[in-house]
């Protein structure tokens, strides 16, 4: 994929994809009874991490100057 696209689909991720990923987050946590503090932030900090891992390969050289520009 060339840099160009990756760097739309970056953008649409963190507009479009990470917002609807957090509001599914919050919602998945709280129609579930409410868990101690000390086990909430954990699973807010692994449910955080876990929507960027399968896009990482989109993310990585984004904000270095394009390769394919001569």
């Amino acid at each position: 994929m060339d840099y160009k696209r990756r760097k739309r689909l970056a953008l649409l991720i963190l507009l479009v994809g990470m917002p609807a990923y957090v509001i599914f987050a919050v919602t998945v946590m709280s129609n579930i009874d409410r868990f101690p503090k000390w086990v909430e932030l954990p699973t807010y900090i692994i449910l955080g991490l876990a929507w960027a891992l399968p896009f990482r390969w989109v993310f990585l050289g984004i904000g270095k100057e394009d390769p394919d520009k001569e």
